[in-house]
């Protein structure tokens, strides 16, 4: 039987706990409940993969630009996609790669397992990838205001569903060992520059590998050579940063800095 109002208990109460009285254990919340799962599966340490969720894969871009042929749709938007759907691909061989890596590792207990932000386009790439190699894999949802994307591919378990940005880039930041970024828009820029910006200050005082995937789409992006020409930042700042267009050029990179420094940093440091 249902208990009257007045006796309902205040972690039980709704009306109190989505109000802006509750704001701070709904914060909470998205510190402990994803904390408490990570414990219970092991999970330490992660390999970040961020980038567009609008990318689209080889198979659904040439399906776009068959149709756009077909319908008088727009032709050089369609090919666009296909261009950019190389980094579908790419993103999901990397992460495919470097799970059967991890999975490799003579220590079970040392594990490097594949996160994204639990979206479509880079993010369904890098966790359909290492689904494919068998490894567990994360996914960090955010909720908005559209219907929030079912990525297929991450395990289960380790799917969160987070309301607050800064508490979803907090995990972000906190297991990763290495982080790979591949082209996106507002959300994968906001994410490498607060990465980025924790490194320079050294917030993140972790060693933390960062690859820009796509030299002529960041080149085009941002003009990382323009802020160290006028001053504000150093010319070793973009040592922080490594840039490639190669699957086997970054896995290399990655698999040598991770067997260096990954393995004796456990956990996280923030």
């Amino acid at each position: 039987m249902d208990q009257p109002a007045r006796f309902i208990k205040a972690y039980r109460n709704d009306s109190f706990l989505n109000s802006s009285e509750g704001r701070t254990l709904r914060i909470l919340a998205e510190y402990l409940e994803p904390a408490s799962r990570f414990e219970h599966y092991k999970v330490d340490d992660t390999i970040v993969f961020m980038g567009s969720a609008r990318t689209p894969s080889r198979e659904q871009a040439e399906q776009d630009l068959e149709k756009a042929r077909e319908t008088g749709g727009d032709i050089a938007r369609a090919e666009i996609g296909l261009e950019m759907s190389t980094y579908y691909e790419k993103a999901r061989e990397l992460a495919r790669r470097l799970t059967e890596w991890s999975k490799g590792l003579s220590d079970p207990e040392r594990r490097f397992v594949v996160c994204t932000g639990g979206g479509p386009g880079i993010m369904e790439a890098a966790n359909r990838g290492a689904s494919e190699a068998r490894g567990l894999n994360v996914g960090l949802t955010i909720s908005l205001p559209k219907e929030e994307f079912d990525n297929p591919y991450t395990t289960r378990e380790l799917s969160f569903h987070f309301h607050y940005f800064f508490m979803r880039k907090f995990w972000f930041a906190y297991l990763a060992k290495a982080v790979i970024v591949f082209p996106g828009g507002f959300g994968t820029l906001d994410e490498l520059f607060e990465l980025l910006t924790l490194l320079q200050t050294g917030k993140i005082r972790k060693h933390l590998p960062l690859v820009l995937f796509g030299s002529r789409y960041w080149d085009e992006v941002v003009n990382f050579d323009a802020l160290v020409k006028y001053g504000n930042i150093d010319a070793d700042d973009l040592g922080l940063i490594m840039r490639t267009d190669s699957v086997d050029e970054a896995y290399d990179y990655l698999v040598s800095e991770l067997s260096r420094y990954g393995m004796a940093e456990r956990g996280a440091t923030l």
